[in-house]
């Protein structure tokens, strides 16, 4: 089979990742920073990513599913992934046989993993999010000390904003950890870090600022980006002033325009929220997005670069808080929203 160059590049920063990891660790005080890796690394490949964060010196690894486990416990050691959705009975078997630890969320995934055998786990303590965990209000029945517990973790449903939830949800997940028996406490996410050492316990869990994400301003002196995105510009054409571009004519050119085309979409992650709003780049040249974003397809004005011809390539604006703040979409939503038509090439 031929293999053709894909029009879509990925650049991915590897020193970038693993100093926004020391970063954040040396911002955890006492505590030592995990990373989450889930969906393929934020989509960013999560084999690439833990290679990398293990070189650094992360030893606390965080999935959601077994398979994505599975698919990193050949270049870690698996106790050093910990899967955070839980265990379903099937799964038991593979689970020992893989040896990364669960994350128990429910009263009745404590009883099943007691009624196996037991073991090394992490349990999941419910503080305020609502979501995954076991509640204050059903720790009586669990027989938690019949458990051999490594880490007790909850999660922060609010640790971007400077909000009263922060503190309800510390203060509760401070009082009932001593019962659980615990060997270590985990609270902070990424933005966690910054509330400061209260949070801390004995292990961080960054994810998002890993990979670029600013979850608070406060983090914007010292996380770097890691993800750049490309495109290959496809044609070249003028478009008199009047002309009308892209689907339902949303744009309209004021002036004789210089169109390009390029070779990316709302089907490789690039949202019709950059519609008429998004930038691409060639060096220091901006070159605004005309009208909407297609499946496949973007157009940009080149006016401002007539040295552009067919078959380079531009870059895609991506900075994840400017694109946040200019798409209404979340940091996480653009980061793992990256499609499978990239060419993911880490330097």
């Amino acid at each position: 089979m031929t293999d053709f160059e894909p029009p879509l590049r990925l650049i991915l920063d590897g020193e970038a990742l693993a100093s926004n990891w020391k970063a954040l660790n040396a911002r955890s005080g006492s505590a030592q920073a995990g990373a989450a890796v889930k969906a393929n690394g934020y989509g960013l490949v999560a084999r690439e990513v833990v290679a990398r964060l293990r070189d650094a010196g992360c030893r606390d690894f965080f999935v959601a599913h077994w398979g994505e486990a599975a698919a990193i416990a050949d270049i870690i050691p698996p106790e050093w992934i910990s899967v955070l959705n839980g265990i379903q009975a099937a799964d038991i078997p593979h689970i020992r046989a893989l040896g990364a630890v669960p994350v128990l969320n429910t009263p009745d995934q404590v009883a099943m993993w007691n009624a196996s055998g037991g073991g090394r786990c992490h349990v999941m303590f419910d503080s305020g999010i609502n979501r995954l965990g076991i509640g204050p209000e059903q720790l009586s029945q669990c027989r938690l000390h019949d458990l051999d517990i490594d880490l007790l973790l909850s999660h922060l449903a609010s640790a971007d904003e400077d909000s009263a939830q922060n503190n309800a949800q510390q203060r509760l997940f401070h009082e009932h950890a001593a019962a659980s028996g615990a060997k270590r406490l985990s609270l902070a996410n990424s933005a966690g870090i910054m509330l400061g050492a209260d949070y801390h316990y004995d292990l961080t869990r960054p994810g998002l600022s890993l990979y670029g994400g600013i979850p608070r301003p406060e983090m914007e002196a010292f996380i770097k980006p890691v993800a750049r995105l490309s495109a290959r510009l496809l044609q070249l054409r003028t478009q008199l002033a009047g002309a009308p571009i892209g689907y339902n004519a949303t744009h309209i050119c004021g002036d004789d325009t210089t169109v390009g085309t390029i070779s990316i979409g709302y089907a490789d992650g690039y949202l019709r929220a950059f519609s008429s709003k998004g930038t691409a780049h060639y060096g220091a040249t901006a070159l605004p997005v005309l009208g909407r974003v297609s499946m496949d397809l973007v157009t940009i004005d080149i006016s401002a670069a007539l040295e552009l011809r067919e078959g380079d390539w531009v870059d895609v604006e991506y900075d994840l808080p400017t694109a946040s703040a200019l798409t209404g979409l979340s940091q996480y939503e653009l980061l793992t929203n990256l499609g499978t038509r990239f060419e993911r090439i880490w330097r």
